[in-house]
């Protein structure tokens, strides 16, 4: 089955992903009963995410013919002769009026009928809410025959937070058996000191049974004796198998007590000499900053530029006489300054003072934008420096800041692994900014379209 991208804006992207059947048609009976099947209008259909029968009496409403969709069988029924190109051109209208967001133009869109009667579609990437035209045929067919609710997802939802907490609890109880294997190893090892010290008590009672027993009159026997129980205890002491600790605490007061008297003195004797330095040091610290002070008295102060608006009045002067992007990363790349600070003054040189339009800016400047992001730590960047502008853009630059992020994605600027990763730290440090507020749709379509992609395969 021939596949073709969905919008005819599309049309030429290799790489767009959202794809629909070509249409096929055919034409059936004679004279007055002659009418045109649309073959593949469920599949059509389908791929757009909209019941057939919306599509059907599109055409009925636009070619002024009877349209019929049977439910049961699927046939797509149009009265008279219609050519495929057509049919194939109505349902691009079709398309660009009830299935693409007027906002970024993605096809993922879902209908919502308000309770006065008025229908909207909302982006599942950027979230923005379109108002269709009710003045159109097709509306009020639309209010009759209402969409079904999307179900299923409700039930992904609860499997996902079932599988995290079956997850998390297996990590627990791997947790607490290893808790008792310690807790058990450190039984065995105390039975064990216990049991060398009875054997150590038993040879020493035995020792002075037997001293008892012989002669103590003379001395040699003594030593003697002395020197048989020094014998049994070596023997003992062989038989116990020592253990030493390794934990980390115990490391730590091994360390300390190594720590000599002569190194102590020593690490005395070397702070004594920098305090010395220190205090000889600030007199004439004193002094120079006394004369100091008194020249920039009599010298008249001159303000000079900061580094970052430097590099931002040369961002501006490179574009203003049309630089390409190597030439304009050959500037980025010619700064002192942290990679943060480059990108910030970018953002800023290119989008300064941009309200209602900022996408558009941003997809006109994409060029630019990908010449300063050559690696994935270079795209964290990117994003940390559109959080950063959106703090200080206009309200109508911050309203489209999720489309902003749609547009570098869909133009190979930015990963989704990097978008996702960015929001969850974000959310993790507690960051209430509105740039985060507003990114949390399309971020939520990138995840959910990455778990739908996983539970097809």
């Amino acid at each position: 089955m021939a596949l073709q991208n969905i919008g005819a804006s599309n049309r030429d992207d290799a790489f767009y992903r959202y794809k629909m059947p070509r249409m096929i048609t055919k034409i059936e009976g004679r004279g007055n009963g002659i009418k045109t099947n649309i073959v593949n209008m469920v599949d059509i259909a389908k791929a757009l995410a909209r019941p057939a029968s919306y599509t059907t009496k599109y055409f009925g409403c636009e070619l002024g013919a009877q349209s019929k969709f049977d439910e049961k069988t699927g046939i797509s029924l149009v009265n008279g002769a219609h050519d495929t190109s057509k049919l194939a051109g109505l349902l691009e209208v079709f398309i660009k009026k009830y299935v693409q967001c007027y906002g970024c133009g993605n096809p993922e869109t879902e209908i919502l009928i308000s309770k006065t009667q008025m229908i909207s579609l909302k982006c599942a990437a950027c979230g923005f809410v379109s108002d269709v035209d009710m003045r159109d045929k097709l509306t009020t067919f639309i209010l009759k025959n209402p969409p079904e609710q999307k179900k299923g997802g409700k039930d992904k939802k609860a499997m996902r937070r079932a599988e995290k907490e079956r997850l998390k609890e297996g990590e627990a109880a791997d947790e607490e058996q290893k808790k008792l294997k310690k807790d058990a190893k450190k039984k065995g090892a105390s039975s064990k000191e216990s049991t060398a010290k009875v054997s150590k008590k038993k040879a020493a009672a035995a020792a002075v049974a037997a001293g008892s027993d012989e002669d103590h009159s003379t001395s040699p026997t003594r030593s003697r004796d002395g020197d048989n129980a020094a014998a049994d205890e070596d023997d003992d002491d062989d038989d116990v198998k020592w253990q030493t600790d390794t934990s980390l605490e115990a490391a730590k007061q091994r360390m300390q007590e190594q720590l000599s008297a002569a190194t102590a003195e020593m690490v005395m004797l070397s702070t004594d000499e920098t305090e010395k330095k220190t205090k000889q040091a600030t007199p004439k610290e004193a002094t120079a900053n006394g004369s100091a002070k008194a020249q920039e008295s009599s010298e008249p102060t001159v303000t000079k530029p900061s580094p970052y608006n430097e590099l931002v009045g040369d961002i501006k002067a490179s574009l203003g006489s049309a630089a390409t992007p190597p030439q304009l990363k050959g500037v980025l790349a010619s700064s002192a300054l942290p990679p943060q600070d480059v990108m910030n003054a970018l953002l800023e040189a290119l989008f300064d003072g941009v309200g209602k339009g900022f996408a558009k800016e941003v997809v006109k400047n994409k060029k630019y934008l990908a010449a300063a992001v050559p690696d994935e730590g270079a795209q964290t960047v990117l994003v940390q420096a559109i959080e950063s502008f959106g703090g200080k853009c206009s309200p109508e630059a911050l309203k489209e800041v999720p489309v902003v992020l749609k547009a570098l994605y869909d133009g190979d600027v930015l990963e989704e692994e990097t978008i996702v990763e960015w929001y969850n730290a974000a959310v993790a440090a507690g960051k209430n900014s509105q740039v985060v507020k507003n990114a949390k749709p399309f971020v939520e379509w990138l995840q959910s379209a990455e778990s739908e992609e996983e539970d097809d395969e």
